[in-house]
């Protein structure tokens, strides 16, 4: 499959936001990440197959962050002009190979600090897919994938948590809660039937 070469991380410009993820200015991608990191705009993608297993990549080991981490389907960021909607089709081809609709779920703030190196600080939207066609990884992005059903998330969570990235694990908290539980007062027949999953933990 034809793809987008994926723009290098001196050149890409993201966007910078501020508390209310109102956009307030651009900087390069590496530089949004010294330090304790610079708030910009992001995006998390968790894409479920028909078996209502999460598709996993772990992450290239020549990332500036968190190499080697297991991760949701796919995150990154909008650049610079780039709407939302857009960036999440291009970031998930450019990765994984294969487009599928997405569902926005909700966003949230947070920072993460990784020892000396920098620090993920994003204004973060969540998206939700269902998929169950070829997968066809960037080698130069992802070291490796697979699929896994929820209780066996839920173990390896428990028994190795420091082997996923943190975004992914606060995210992940958030939609058992409020999505797949069907616990929370958030929880609708609208977004279950968006989700249409089954949680048995």
């Amino acid at each position: 499959m034809a793809r987008e070469e994926i723009v290098s991380n001196a050149s890409e410009q993201l966007i910078l936001v501020d508390e209310n993820d109102r956009e307030i200015g651009f900087k390069a991608k590496n530089d949004c990440h010294l330090g304790g990191g610079t708030l910009h705009r992001a995006f998390s993608i968790f894409v479920f197959n028909s078996s209502n297993e999460l598709l996993l990549q772990q992450r290239s080991g020549s990332k500036m962050l968190w190499p080697n981490y297991w991760s949701n389907t796919c995150c990154s960021h909008p650049r610079r002009g780039e709407a939302m909607q857009d960036a999440v089709v291009r970031r998930l081809e450019q990765e994984l190979g294969f487009r599928c609709p997405l569902t926005y779920l909700y966003k949230f703030k947070y920072q993460a600090q990784f020892g000396s190196i920098g620090a993920e600080h994003e204004y973060c939207s969540v998206y939700y897919g269902r998929y169950d066609g070829p997968v066809d990884v960037n080698v130069n992005e992802i070291a490796a994938w697979r699929w896994i059903d929820i209780g066996s998330l839920e173990r390896e969570l428990a028994a190795a948590p420091d082997t996923f990235t943190p975004w992914f694990k606060m995210e992940w908290v958030h939609i058992k809660a409020n999505y797949l539980d069907g616990r929370s007062e958030e929880h609708t027949s609208e977004l279950q039937s968006h989700l249409n999953l089954v949680c048995r933990l």
